[in-house]
């Protein structure tokens, strides 16, 4: 092993973690962000709907607003929580890691 690749090991120190462990690293991480792209997506169109509102283009209904955001939210709870048991079904150590992996994937994204 040269120089520059055991400074890349310290700098990435999952990398030394099993396959598991990087499969639910990499579901965890993703799953954070793309909540974070849904919340920017979803702030987006509702400051759009509010401005249509404020120039007598529309009229929101804050209650049908509030019922499809509580749906879009327990579809995503739904998928997350398929995605962890998903990860539980790995092979018996490997399922520890899975979800060792997808918490930290959760943490860091």
């Amino acid at each position: 092993m040269g120089e520059g690749e055991g400074s890349l090991l310290k700098e990435l120190p999952y990398l030394e973690m099993g396959s598991a462990f990087m499969i639910g690293l990499a579901v965890g991480y993703f799953l954070k962000k793309s909540f974070k792209l849904i919340l920017i997506l979803l702030g987006m169109s509702v400051v759009v709907l509010f401005v249509m509102e404020s120039q007598h283009l529309i009229s929101v209904n804050e209650e049908s607003l509030e019922r499809t955001v509580s749906v879009g939210i327990s579809y995503f709870k739904e998928f997350a929580f398929f995605l962890k048991e998903r990860l539980s079904r790995f092979k018996t150590s490997g399922s520890v890691s899975a979800v060792a992996g997808f918490f930290v994937g959760l943490k860091m994204g």
